[in-house]
């Protein structure tokens, strides 16, 4: 009688487990990685992420967290529309010397599991930085320059 109980318990657990939604069922992120290359020191950075309603309800993002407060998300607060679209808008400061990989944690309402981003990226100091940018760079290094003079 135990070992019966014990395989429809594990049944019912089982099967209720797999229908939960995951946020994958009901967003689409257009890229969930965005890696900033080379950046300046102090010279804080931003990107956005897309998302898109790709399910047949309103979905709302509950929450968007950071793995520090180096990483700032930002989203609108009101539900997203059946096939609408909204972007999370992520800010780095950029203080740190060095790589960094981090991520970004997106809830969704109702929804168990998070949908992840991440940025990548390689802060320099003033003078190495200059001299990357001397040296060719990437356009990205160059077009972060130029955003960066225009914004102060």
């Amino acid at each position: 009688m135990k070992k019966i109980f014990l395989i429809a318990t594990a049944f019912i657990v089982g099967f209720t487990a797999s229908a939960q939604q995951k946020a994958e069922d009901l967003i689409k992120v257009k890229n969930d990685k965005f890696d900033f290359g080379k950046i300046k020191q102090n010279a804080p950075v931003t990107t956005y992420f897309e998302v898109t309603n790709k399910s047949d309800k309103p979905v709302v993002i509950e929450t968007a967290t950071a793995s520090c407060g180096c990483t700032t998300p930002e989203y609108a607060k009101e539900p997203i529309a059946p096939g609408a679209t909204t972007k999370i808008k992520v800010g780095y400061n950029a203080a740190a010397i060095g790589t960094f990989n981090k991520d970004i944690f997106v809830k969704l309402a109702g929804v168990q599991d998070t949908k992840n981003l991440k940025i990548t990226g390689e802060v320099l100091n003033q003078e190495a930085y200059d001299t990357y940018v001397k040296q060719g760079g990437s356009q990205k290094a160059k077009a972060a320059t130029a955003k960066t003079t225009k914004s102060s």
